[in-house]
């Protein structure tokens, strides 16, 4: 312990300025160990050259064929201490629940066996346990599985899932978010073990819809919250809301931000909502949380095919499943068993290095939907309502001028 630290003046510069920095939290680490010397002095080469220095191979721990993310640097010869630099991959638990002495056991087990680099969480959920030799890879995991954890998925396998505390504490969840994740994980344990797929499934559930698990974009299994009847309206508290705030901040922060004009404000100072043109948005009901809230008629809507820029570019999920009862087992067994039908028609369908959304972008919706069995419904759609990079709520009426314009050009 105790190597002397490389200069680094292009990282120093990622310290300044008001937002904290990464590069200071890992100066604070390479104080007591050198793995993160050697660390802060490759990145900085790396900074310098714009190159990455960094190759996988194959790093693992008995009974499980992924969760170990192999690091081997290509310039060992001139950072000695970095030159493994594994991440081991562990799942959390459903809804991100810890105690401090829980936290603080991780951060010994790192501490003594890694470079006490840790990240809670990485984008598949996982705790992200960064910087380990390739020696000490199975002694740290045996003592974090002793705690009760257990390895996370990487690779071309069913990933890590994630959920939102959702129902533990927040008033706006319409289902059991952590019971529907659990049911999933424990199902494909096995898959995410294991590695045998074309390329990686993701699972996420929000329990409404404002997303915090981001699941529409970035899942290919997603799990959302939501809700069939009207939204519940407290009068009383909506008058109490405008007499503290005011009509105008109600109708420019509330009611014009409607997409889909569904809300009104009335003389009153009450509120009138056409339910049957609400897009659960949730923008209405967290802005005035007292006197708006969810339905009672809740269960979830489930989207497939989300996912970040690969082959063709970002996807949204498409719903596939519109409404879905799971407040009793039969229905999360529901959710689990269509789970099985989208992960053994995208074995068998995907190409390498696909991932659902992509798979359904060149086979069609159709075919998909017909090889998991589920009915085509007119509520599956693609694309929002209204995209939230232009208005169209005046396209009647744009169109009408269009090809009266038209009209009198030609003659």
């Amino acid at each position: 312990m105790g190597k002397e630290m490389h200069p680094t003046p292009m990282l120093d510069q990622l310290e300044d300025g008001p937002w904290p920095s990464f590069i200071t939290g890992i100066k604070r680490l390479a104080k007591k160990n050198d793995m993160m010397v050697d660390l802060l002095g490759q990145l900085e080469h790396s900074y310098e050259t714009r190159k990455g220095y960094w190759k996988g191979g194959t790093v693992g721990v008995i009974g499980y064929g992924g969760g170990v993310i192999p690091r081997f640097s290509e310039i060992a010869s001139a950072f000695p201490e970095s030159k493994e630099f594994h991440t081991i991959r562990i799942q959390p638990p459903a809804g991100m629940h810890y105690d401090s002495a829980v936290m603080r056991k991780l951060c010994d087990v790192w501490d003594e066996f890694g470079s006490g680099l840790i990240a809670f969480h990485g984008q598949s959920g996982d705790i992200m346990f960064q910087g380990i030799t390739s020696d000490n890879v199975q002694p740290a995991f045996d003592v974090i599985n002793e705690m009760g954890f257990d390895m996370g998925g990487a690779g071309p396998a069913v990933r890590t899932g994630m959920s939102c505390v959702g129902s533990a504490r927040c008033e706006q969840s319409c289902c059991d978010e952590q019971e529907i994740l659990r049911s999933l994980v424990n199902n494909f344990l096995d898959d995410m073990h294991r590695p045998a797929l074309p390329y990686k499934m993701k699972f996420k559930v929000s329990g409404c819809p404002n997303d915090c698990m981001n699941a529409i974009e970035r899942a290919d299994f997603a799990v959302i919250g939501t809700w069939r009847d009207d939204i519940k309206v407290d009068q009383d508290a909506i008058k109490a809301f405008i007499a503290d705030k005011g009509r105008d901040y109600v109708a420019n922060n509330v009611i014009s931000r409607c997409p889909t004009n569904a809300i009104a404000l009335n003389e009153d100072d009450t509120v009138t909502i056409e339910n049957r043109n609400c897009v659960r948005c949730m923008h209405c009901i967290n802005v005035m949380t007292k006197g708006l809230s969810v339905g009672d008629d809740t269960g979830i809507t489930i989207l497939i095919g989300g996912k970040r820029t690969l082959k063709i570019g970002d996807l949204m999920g498409t719903v596939v499943v519109p409404f879905m009862k799971v407040d009793t087992e039969e229905g999360i067994e529901k959710v689990v068993e269509l789970a099985e039908e989208v992960i053994d028609f995208f074995a068998e369908n995907a190409l390498e290095h696909e991932r659902t959304g992509e798979m359904i972008e060149r086979i069609g919706l159709v075919n998909f939907l017909e090889g998991v069995g589920v009915d085509v419904d007119p509520n599956m759609v693609a694309e929002p309502r209204q995209s939230s990079y232009f208005r169209g709520d005046g396209w009647d009426e744009a169109a009408k001028e269009w090809y009266a314009n038209k009209a009198e050009r030609a003659s």
